[in-house]
């Protein structure tokens, strides 16, 4: 009997180590951006060409490499990063693994130039599938230039996996901004499909916020008291809780300049916030943390996202403070202020004066009772009172019986006639009768066919939304109403890139608006919105159509659709006027769908009188 066992070739080893290393084209994206700030580049630009798919492209001027260094890049598990295994406990680099350019190589096309700054010449190679077509001397710039084209070109498979090109897109958005943030003195550049996204000037933290995420972005901001400890240095901005949203939120924390995910200080975070916000709100941070190297093991996950602390408990105790302490210290926390007020300390002027008894002036003559003080019925207007106070009190407190003298004689002080009614008189059945009857400020309770209707309102409102925006979706021109001075809202480059693709969907159900480099001017709104629900609906809808964008027309608009009717449908608690009840009825069976929600929730459930004997 033959032996089973044997060695991969190093061809489809590559392949099985690239469906770890390189899922999409935003893991490519991570690990070239990573290799060329370990090449020490002071300017890297990122080019992508239908998300990836196409090209993605790295330039950076950094160190480059000579042309055995550039052949040997592309081998499995070669580093410059660690020489032995203690080097693992000591790591300062993004990569060290060595099965980055291999893997990618494994699944692409690869275009490499590279030079040092010694060399007169630089290298160019080419390799397709791992297998190298070409190796030359060639006259380039300083610093290397790697470029990835026709991903999974030799794997249709994986290739049929990915997403469109706008989720594909948000990923390597949400890779470049990891990158971008951890190293604000870097310059760096994004061009997707030969337009610049990003632009990038080497700054400070706060600014390379704002420039990613939007002008808006920098009132948010909270600053992180310093907490420089032996376990650890702690920097960076938390967000106020007044705008925490409820859907995906931005957190962004980096661990010695590298982005990280643990869940683990992210409820350190959100603990901090507790008492200042919903349950359903999320904290947004963009925090910064400095470890020892030593005292933490990145080689726990293949994209090395995940990571672990040997002072775990220190480290969530200290950030937990920190974030609290900011909270306090910029009037969002409640606190308490033993601090003595101003407004209770003597003015200096009357600080050394002796006080004096105050002084008062009464008339010994007054006497309220005396009845002579003023007589309507006499002419004698001779009379003077002794003071001012006494004429003005005389005048007003005659006799309490001349308070009747002149009233009519016609009036009629008998009792009020009591009218008797019984609960179940027969007004009950008349025309006026309230037919629909709101229950918990969330259900609608009424009748019809005979059959007892009890209508969940939220869904019921979705519905009738759902189809009618679904038909101004349908329809080229719909009404909308202009408004009187144009709403601006700013939004990130990103952001406006999906409202860019997103403008005919929104034109269709009447808004109006033109897209400016930061911001949106909008001129018109759908009729049955107003301006305060502006914002809301921009928001959800970006984060739910950049999260996962449909691929077909007619799914687009129904997600559309939904998104919009969940955000302004009727909310529970919420209370509506007897005719605002029964149009809602009335809207709700007269659509095509009148028991399901546009969610595949039921709507209303009836109860006939069989059933309810039942109950009884």
């Amino acid at each position: 009997m033959t032996d089973i066992i044997r060695l991969l070739p190093d061809h489809v080893a590559n392949q099985i180590a690239a469906g770890e290393v390189i899922q999409r084209p935003a893991s490519a994206v991570k690990e070239l951006m990573e290799n060329a700030i370990d090449a020490k580049a002071t300017v890297i630009k990122l080019l992508i060409k239908d998300a990836g798919r196409t090209l993605v492209q790295v330039i950076d001027n950094g160190i480059g490499m000579s042309a055995t260094d550039a052949r040997m890049a592309f081998e499995r598990h070669a580093t410059s990063k660690i020489q032995k295994a203690e080097d693992l406990f000591r790591l300062q680099t993004k990569g060290f693994r060595g099965e980055a350019l291999a893997s990618i190589a494994a699944i692409a096309h690869i275009e490499l130039q590279t030079k040092r700054p010694t060399d007169e010449l630089g290298t160019e190679i080419r390799i397709e599938g791992s297998k190298f077509t070409y190796q030359e001397p060639c006259v380039c710039p300083e610093g290397t230039s790697i470029a990835m084209k026709n991903l999974f070109f030799n794997i249709p498979a994986r290739r049929n996996f990915l997403k469109s090109d706008t989720v594909e897109m948000r990923h390597i958005l949400d890779e470049f901004q990891r990158v971008a943030l951890a190293h604000p003195a870097i310059h760096f550049y994004l061009f997707n499909n030969n337009n610049e996204l990003f632009n990038l000037p080497p700054t400070n933290f706060r600014q390379r916020i704002v420039h990613l995420f939007g002008g808006k972005t920098n009132e948010k901001l909270v600053p992180i008291i310093s907490e420089d400890t032996p376990v650890v240095k702690i920097g960076g901005f938390i967000v106020k809780p007044e705008f925490l949203p409820k859907s995906k939120s931005l957190q962004f924390l980096m661990v010695n300049h590298r982005f990280v995910k643990n869940q683990y200080l992210n409820h350190a975070i959100a603990s901090a916030y507790e008492g200042l916000v919903h349950a359903d709100q999320k904290p947004e941070y963009f925090l910064s943390l400095e470890v020892d190297p030593s005292t933490i093991d990145i080689n726990i996950h293949p994209t090395k996202t995940e990571v672990k602390f040997e002072e775990e408990h220190s480290i969530y105790a200290l950030l937990k403070s920190a974030v609290k302490h900011s909270l306090g210290q910029f009037n969002i926390a409640p606190t308490l202020d033993f601090s003595k007020d101003p407004t209770y300390d003597i003015p200096y002027q009357y600080k050394d004066r002796e006080p004096e008894m105050p002084r008062i002036s009464i008339d010994p003559t007054f006497n309220p009772f005396k009845e002579e003080t003023y007589q309507r019925s006499s002419g004698d207007t001779s009379h003077k009172p002794a003071s001012a106070f006494n004429y003005n009190y005389a005048k007003k407190a005659a006799t309490w019986e001349s308070l009747y003298n002149e009233l009519p004689s016609s009036i009629n002080f008998e009792e009020p006639e009591v009218v008797e009614s019984s609960l179940f008189s027969d007004e009950l059945a008349t025309p006026q009768t309230k037919k629909i009857i709101s229950l918990a400020k969330k259900y609608l309770v009424t009748t019809l066919g005979g059959d007892l209707i009890i209508i969940n309102s939220n869904r019921a409102h979705q519905r009738v939304l759902y189809e009618g925006f679904m038909k101004s979706l349908e329809n080229s021109h719909t009404a909308s109403q202009q408004l009187m001075f144009p709403y601006e809202l700013p939004f990130s480059k990103a952001e406006l890139d999906t409202i860019k693709a997103l403008k005919p969907l929104f034109e269709n159900i009447g808004f109006i608006f033109n897209i400016a480099p930061d911001k949106i001017v909008i001129s018109g709104i759908p009729m049955h919105i107003t301006d305060s629900e502006i914002p809301n609906i921009f928001n959800e809808l970006l984060q739910q159509h950049i999260e996962e964008l449909p691929t077909t027309e007619n799914s687009q608009k129904e997600a559309f659709a939904k998104a919009l009717c969940k955000n302004l449908a009727i909310k529970t608690g919420q209370v509506l006027s007897d005719e605002e009840q029964e149009s809602l009825v009335n809207n709700l069976f007269s659509c095509q769908e009148v028991l399901i929600s546009p969610f595949g929730k039921r709507i209303y459930y009836n109860l006939s009188v069989g059933e309810i004997e039942k109950l009884i």
